[in-house]
């Protein structure tokens, strides 16, 4: 064999190698993930505990966390630009484009994370949940349930009614439907960013804030605040989501493979969620807040009687309402 035959068969297979090896590289899928919460939080670490690792080496998944790369209530719009290709978004987030997807977020609707989880399984959600996907360019993945919502303030005044929230400034995201929530609460709601939060209710710029009990502790809500008011307004879950664009990018075993990771992260969130509300009033009690719950009928009534008497009723899915109570 000469010299020049031997060189030409060295640069045939250093060409394979180099294709087979940029072949390999085209197979991993780029996913980039932003989210609101720290990267320290509970969340953020049972995202990559299970999810990322689920997932494993066929997917390249990068996580950005404490809206470093998207400010809250942003990530919906990055995704339709092929900004984003991953968030937790809540159902809020979907009202601009699909306003009927407002009944999700109605307080009061479930009535425990049982009934919730029905819900979201349900077929009856499901020409809801179409319409979300396809107005959207958003394919939803999965819903973990990140906790109850309860109303968390400074002070030592009593809070039982919704008359009783009369003038607090009690912080809500940004957003017209979360607004709504603290206006049907009965409390004076003020938009903030949750990375703001503390430091708001140290200074005395609001009197309080909504959160499930996790984020609380989290956040350390706690050492700011005097009483948490077990309302237990919202049972709420993430909208757990990957942008159209990027799923139909996938193969099909691609897909499977992203499903599959999302549900397991539901699941692991939603039972550390549901262990950690269990111990999470004795915590707080500890730290010297006052818990207490107040009348739930006389807030659930108020509430839904504010929701039934406003715009966002007139959106609602016809019938809807009366399926997800019979479920």
């Amino acid at each position: 064999m000469t010299i020049g035959t031997k060189l030409k068969g060295a640069v045939a297979a250093l060409a394979l190698g180099l294709g087979a090896t940029s072949l390999m590289a085209q197979d991993v899928v780029e996913l980039t993930y932003s989210d609101t919460v720290q990267e320290t939080d509970r969340r953020s670490r049972i995202l990559r505990e299970t999810f990322s690792t689920c997932l494993g080496d066929g997917f390249n998944f990068t996580p950005y966390f404490g809206a470093t790369l998207f400010k809250q209530g942003t990530e919906l719009t990055a995704m339709q630009r092929g900004n984003l290709d991953m968030g937790a978004l809540a159902i809020f987030d979907f009202y601009n484009q699909v306003p009927e997807a407002a009944i999700l977020g109605t307080a009061y609707l479930f009535r425990d994370v049982d009934h919730m989880r029905k819900v979201y399984d349900s077929e009856e959600l499901k020409p809801l949940l179409t319409s979300i996907e396809d107005k959207t360019g958003i394919k939803i993945l999965a819903w973990p349930y990140i906790g109850t919502r309860h109303v968390n303030i400074r002070g030592d005044k009593e809070i039982m009614t919704p008359a009783d929230l009369a003038g607090i400034k009690l912080r809500m995201p940004g957003g017209e439907g979360w607004q709504f929530v603290g206006e049907a609460l009965g409390a004076n709601p003020t938009p903030l960013a949750f990375t703001e939060v503390y430091t708001a209710l140290q200074t005395g710029a609001i009197d309080g804030q909504d959160n499930p009990l996790p984020a609380d502790k989290q956040m350390k809500f706690y050492e700011v605040t005097d009483q948490i008011i077990l309302t237990g307004h919202l049972i709420a879950a993430n909208v757990f989501s990957v942008s159209k664009s990027k799923w139909d990018s996938l193969t099909a075993d691609q897909q499977a493979k992203l499903q599959s990771c999302s549900k397991e992260f539901e699941t692991a969130l939603s039972d550390d969620t549901i262990a950690q509300e269990a111990e999470l009033v004795a915590f707080m009690e500890g730290e010297g807040l006052k818990v207490y719950e107040p009348n739930k009928e006389a807030f659930r009534n108020h509430v839904l009687e504010y929701f039934q008497n406003s715009k966002y009723s007139e959106v609602w899915p016809e019938g809807l309402i009366d399926k997800i109570n019979g479920l």
